[in-house]
């Protein structure tokens, strides 16, 4: 049987990454050689990741709210609790809250073997988020 630890505290996501207000909290980081991570992002209305990739990909899954989701070439989709979204490896990509919603979800991604689990790139332009 594996003893549930204490989780790190929840953290404000950096403005490096995030547009608006974002708060995170690492759910599952399990030992090697497992290289799965888990965190439940919690996103305010308005507030959204910069454009960004994942080496293996990434699953989100919303738990509440609605939010939206773009690929880079594809139209921004709306996602809505209950919602499961795979993101194709190294497929560039941002989501978030809708412009007038809360939305929070579980993201999942496993790690490169050099630790790495996301390439940030370029905050997403106005001209792309529909506010």
């Amino acid at each position: 049987m594996h003893i549930r630890r204490k989780r790190p505290d929840t953290v404000r996501g950096p403005a490096e990454h995030f547009t608006g207000t974002v708060w995170l909290d690492e759910v599952a980081t399990p030992a090697a050689p497992s290289r799965l991570r888990m965190f439940s992002v919690h996103f305010a209305p308005d507030a959204h990741t910069s454009w960004h990739r994942h080496p293996h990909g990434q699953v989100l899954h919303v738990l509440e709210g609605e939010g939206l989701v773009q690929r880079e070439g594809g139209e921004v989709e709306a996602i809505r609790a209950g919602d499961t979204v795979w993101i194709e490896p190294g497929e560039r990509h941002w989501h978030g809250a809708g412009p007038r919603t809360f939305m929070t979800h579980l993201a999942v991604v496993e790690a490169a073997a050099d630790g790495t689990t996301t390439e940030w790139d370029a905050h997403v332009s106005a001209d792309v988020y529909p506010a």
